[in-house]
């Protein structure tokens, strides 16, 4: 049975408990691994993710205040990771992309047995329409609050 590691296990913990109760579940028969700086967030980290490309916004719900004291988001990728890029020889890019949607696939059924609601970063307007996507995050899942 796969488990976190304690690098993801740090992370983990620094998102809300419905995050870590789904990610825990998941991580049971889904190989997976939360990754660095994918939970809590500082305003300042968040400025840098956006600076350096990483991030749309300066509205994420990983950035932790008073109010929300832990991430209502986290990076998480099927494990090992591989990250899909245009470069790569095509198969090995279908390959790297199809394991990020069907672990994003596992991960909404995961949420919604569980009663907890998310947005894929993926499927934004959760349509199934991937295509129309202005920013592809495959690796980000947040919380959808009501």
């Amino acid at each position: 049975m796969p488990s976190f590691s304690k690098r993801s296990k740090s992370v983990l913990i620094t998102c809300d408990q419905r995050l870590v109760v789904l990610f825990t579940e998941v991580v049971k028969t889904y190989d997976c691994t939360v990754l660095p700086g994918g939970g809590a967030r500082t305003k300042y980290e968040q400025e840098v993710m956006v600076a350096n490309g990483v991030s749309k916004t300066l509205e994420s719900l990983h950035v932790v205040d008073e109010l929300h004291p832990f991430s209502r988001a986290i990076d998480a990728a099927p494990y090992p990771v591989v990250w899909p890029t245009r470069k790569m020889e095509f198969n090995t890019y279908v390959d790297a992309i199809g394991r990020f949607y069907h672990f994003a696939g596992y991960t909404k059924k995961t949420a919604e047995l569980l009663g907890i609601k998310i947005r894929w970063g993926g499927d934004w307007n959760s349509n199934n329409i991937f295509s129309d996507q202005a920013f592809d995050d495959l690796d980000h899942f947040e919380l959808i609050e009501g």
